[in-house]
């Protein structure tokens, strides 16, 4: 592959059947976007989904993922 072309994003996904999680690896240019620091590489702009992962009358959790280095964190 050419240093000039781009390889097609892919996704992986499986199930954690011992916590019932669903695990997403992977880029997807589909998922919403956010002007946030990364705490790593300092890059402006995340990838973000909203998970429940405490009991239902506790704030969901915001998940962020870096579109520069693909580091995850996680707001409460």
């Amino acid at each position: 592959m050419k240093a000039s072309e781009n390889p097609k994003p892919t996704i992986r996904s499986e199930m954690n059947a011992d916590m019932g999680m669903l695990v997403v690896e992977g880029r997807s240019d589909t998922l919403p976007k956010t002007d946030i620091n990364c705490p790593k590489c300092g890059n402006n702009e995340a990838y973000w989904v909203l998970r429940q992962t405490r009991s239902a009358d506790e704030p969901e959790t915001r998940i962020y993922r870096c579109t520069r280095c693909s580091h995850s964190w996680r707001e409460y």
